[in-house]
């Protein structure tokens, strides 16, 4: 039994797989990130399932913040290297120090998610607010009984730190 050969594509079909466009699947290969799996007579790419992992690895390495010049730097490390354990090296450490970054990321996303859920359970009193005065005179230092004890977030108090240009005119 002979293996079949794998389905290849052309360049439109491998942008709408991928969600990338022709355009930037033509950058990639003009930076040597991807090599089309053959060309037809009449000087069409093709590609194959290869490819389409090439370009959803890119893909991710963008997602993590890798430029594409970046990318052409692991490559040409990769490649550069003797062996294969020295090879994963780099990538190892590249990887190491991007995940730390991640993480370092998720943390400050984190407490922004805690500053912006507070504000937000401090801004549902403002709703039942009555003061006939204007928000500069009245917000900074609010007055009602839920309040009291209550210090102000950050992302509130922010707001009437400085006279804002225009304001009080």
């Amino acid at each position: 039994m002979s293996a079949s050969k794998p389905t290849r594509i052309k360049i439109g079909a491998l942008a709408r797989r991928t969600g990338k466009t022709a355009r930037a699947l033509h950058l990639y290969e003009e930076m040597g990130l991807l090599t089309p799996a053959e060309r037809t007579t009449g000087g069409f790419r093709l590609y194959g399932p290869d490819e389409i992992a090439r370009v959803s690895w890119i893909t991710k390495l963008q997602d993590m913040g890798f430029s594409l010049p970046q990318i052409q730097g692991l490559l040409a490390s990769v490649d550069a290297s003797r062996n294969a354990p020295e090879a994963m090296q780099s990538v190892r450490e590249l990887f190491r120090t991007k995940l730390d970054e991640t993480r370092a990321q998720v943390m400050r996303l984190l407490q922004l998610e805690r500053d912006l859920a507070e504000s937000l359970g401090y801004l549902e009193g403002c709703r039942v607010c009555n003061e006939p005065h204007t928000p500069e005179e009245v917000c900074s230092s609010c007055s009602s009984d839920r309040r009291q004890d209550e210090p102000t977030p950050s992302l509130v108090a922010g707001i009437h730190l400085s006279p804002r240009p225009g304001a009080g005119k």
